[in-house]
C-alpha cells in the first residue's frame, strides 16, 4: 500500500486564515448524520449559502482545502431541512460523496463527537472550555484536558499458501467476510497486538509480520494499522460470540468482502494481486 494513499489535501487548523467566503463549505451533522445535497445522483456538501438558509447553527472552523474554509456544527432538530437536501450516515456516502469529501466529514464528525463528549471534565463535572490554539478541552476547575480520541487498532491478512484468512464477524451482514481486526490494548505493540487477535478469534499463530500501511477510519475514532502475516500453526477454532465463521479462501472463490475505500479491501486486493 503506498504511503500516499488516503492522503488528501486538507490543511487541518483552529483559526481560520482566509476571510469567509461563499465557497466556505460546512459539515453539518444531526445525531451523526451528515447535512448533504443531492446533486445528480452525487452527494456534495453545504456551502455558505446552504448554510445561512438553515439559519444561526455553532460552526468551528477546523481546516481548508484547496483554498476553501471548512466548517463544522450540529443542527438541531427544530430545522427544517430544505428540499435539495438531506441527512445521512456517513458510511452510506462511501461513494456519493468525493473522496476528499469523506475523509474530510470523518474529521468532521470524530470533532463534533469529541466536543459533545467532553462538555464537561470526567474528573470533576465542571463545564469544559475550548483551548485556543488547539483542539482540546480543558477544565477550569482541576485542570484536566482532554483531547479527540483516537483507539489504534490492527488490521492484518493472514496468508497460508495461495489462501487467505476471512472471518465473519457476527456484527456484519449475513454473507461479508473481512480480515482480521482488533484494538490494541494498553502497553501492547502493533505486532504484539497482531498475534493476540488473531489467536483469540480463529486460533492461529502466525509468524513474518510486516507493515502494509495505515488508514483513518471514523466509524466511530480508529486509526487502522494494516499488515500482512504468514499462517505458522494451528487449526481454525472461533468463539462463535464475536466471530461465526472462518476460513481460508483462494483468490478466485472469495466471498462477499468489506468496500474499495476501506484498508480491508486493500489487503484483500494486495492477497489477490500476489497469490
Amino acid at each position: 500500500m503506498s504511503n500516499e494513499e488516503n492522503i488528501t489535501d486538507f490543511i487541518p487548523g483552529v483559526h481560520s486564515p482566509s476571510p469567509e467566503s461563499k465557497n466556505n463549505i460546512y459539515f453539518l451533522f444531526y445525531k451523526n448524520n451528515l447535512l448533504v445535497k443531492d446533486e445528480n445522483d452525487k452527494a456534495v456538501i453545504p456551502t455558505i449559502l446552504d448554510q445561512e438558509a438553515l439559519g444561526p447553527i455553532n460552526i468551528q472552523y477546523f481546516g481548508s482545502i484547496n483554498n476553501i474554509n471548512c466548517f463544522y456544527g450540529e443542527i438541531k432538530e427544530s430545522y427544517k431541512i430544505p428540499n435539495n437536501m438531506k441527512l445521512s450516515t456517513l458510511k452510506a456516502l462511501t461513494h456519493k460523496l468525493s473522496e476528499d469529501m469523506f475523509w474530510i466529514g470523518g474529521r468532521a464528525v470524530q470533532l463534533v463527537n469529541f466536543n459533545k463528549d467532553h462538555m464537561y471534565c470526567g474528573r470533576c463535572g465542571s463545564l469544559t472550555k475550548n483551548v485556543d490554539g488547539e483542539i482540546s478541552k480543558k477544565c477550569p476547575n482541576c485542570g484536566l484536558t482532554n483531547y479527540p480520541r483516537i483507539c489504534p487498532a490492527i488490521i492484518v491478512a493472514v496468508v497460508k499458501e495461495n489462501k487467505i484468512l476471512l472471518a465473519h464477524n457476527n456484527q456484519f451482514s449475513k454473507e461479508l467476510y473481512s480480515v482480521v481486526s482488533g484494538f490494541v490494548e494498553v502497553g501492547e505493540t502493533f505486532e504484539e497486538c497482531v498475534r493476540r487477535e488473531v489467536y483469540e478469534e480463529t486460533g492461529l499463530k502466525v509468524k513474518n509480520i510486516k507493515y502494509f500501511g495505515n488508514q483513518p477510519w471514523p466509524f466511530p475514532n480508529s486509526i487502522m494499522i494494516g499488515y500482512t502475516a504468514e499462517y505458522e500453526s494451528g487449526e481454525i477454532h472461533v468463539d462463535g460470540v464475536e466471530i461465526g465463521h472462518a476460513d481460508w479462501f483462494c483468490s478466485a472463490e472469495l466471498p462477499l468482502i468489506p468496500d474499495s475505500i476501506s484498508i480491508a479491501r486493500k489487503l484483500i486486493n494486495w492477497f489477490t494481486k500476489n497469490h
